[in-house]
């Protein structure tokens, strides 16, 4: 692949991701709770994570192994941070979930799929691709003020994400069956608080890496989550009323 034909990969998956948006407002994607047996056979939840997940962190892997970046800075921070997620995601976040959920194979294929694209979408875009010069300060381009908004964004959407994550996990006591209307942390002002934090540490690696790849992962993150965010929004206002969910939105505090 040379420069020219990655420009047109990224232009591809913006294009993609543009469908994807529209297509979610009228398409539930049927994992969590709005699995229904018509997305056909289905697996493990647990195990359904990690396989469509540790692709991206392999393929990541292996480009930046490849690349002959090695340790340099900044890069090596970027390659860091982009597994620190993709660890907790792939190998702990599926065996800290409680219950017997399962999804369907067509929900996790086309999650790996889109993971390895993000692979080498994110690779090419920091390691192959990126604009001469662009990271040529090394340790000093991490005190420029954007690089340094850009990690504190990642770690506060990080933990915003794993907070929320925590929260929902804890709604149910051992046993519980009953469904519950999350309003610990950022609930108390979203329905998807989790998807907020998601959203926000994307946002704030792109803003670190001023990589095109990283903007166009925040667009696909955008039009991946706020969909959901929106069934789940209204699925919460159908089985707990409206005054209950009252006037918390969807993903962004305060807006939408």
């Amino acid at each position: 692949m040379n420069q020219e034909t990655f420009q047109l990969f990224l232009w591809v998956m913006s294009a993609v991701a543009l469908i994807v948006f529209i297509a979610l407002y009228f398409v539930k994607a049927g994992y969590g709770m709005f699995r229904t047996a018509s997305w056909g056979i289905s697996i493990n939840n647990k195990w359904a994570w990690v396989l469509m997940e540790a692709p991206v962190f392999v393929v990541m892997f292996l480009l930046w192994g490849r690349s002959g970046t090695g340790f340099s800075l900044p890069e090596y921070l970027f390659f860091l941070l982009f597994q620190l997620h993709y660890l907790q995601r792939a190998f702990i976040f599926p065996f800290l979930l409680k219950g017997k959920g399962r999804m369907p194979l067509a929900i996790m294929a086309m999650g790996i799929v889109f993971n390895v694209l993000n692979g080498v979408m994110q690779a090419g875009g920091l390691f192959y691709f990126a604009p001469a010069g662009l990271y040529a300060d090394g340790w000093g381009y991490l005190l420029k003020p954007h690089a340094v908004t850009g990690i504190f964004l990642f770690f506060l959407g990080m933990g915003i994400n794993l907070h929320s994550d925590r929260v929902i996990r804890h709604l149910r006591k051992p046993g519980d069956t009953r469904h519950y209307l999350p309003g610990g942390g950022l609930y108390r002002y979203v329905t998807s608080a989790n998807y907020l934090g998601e959203l926000v540490e994307w946002t704030g690696f792109a803003v670190l890496t001023a990589s095109p790849a990283a903007w166009v992962f925040v667009w696909w993150t955008f039009a991946n989550l706020v969909p959901r965010a929106d069934a789940i929004h209204r699925h919460y206002r159908d089985e707990f009323g409206d005054e209950a969910v009252g006037k918390r939105k969807r993903i962004i505090p305060f807006i939408y």
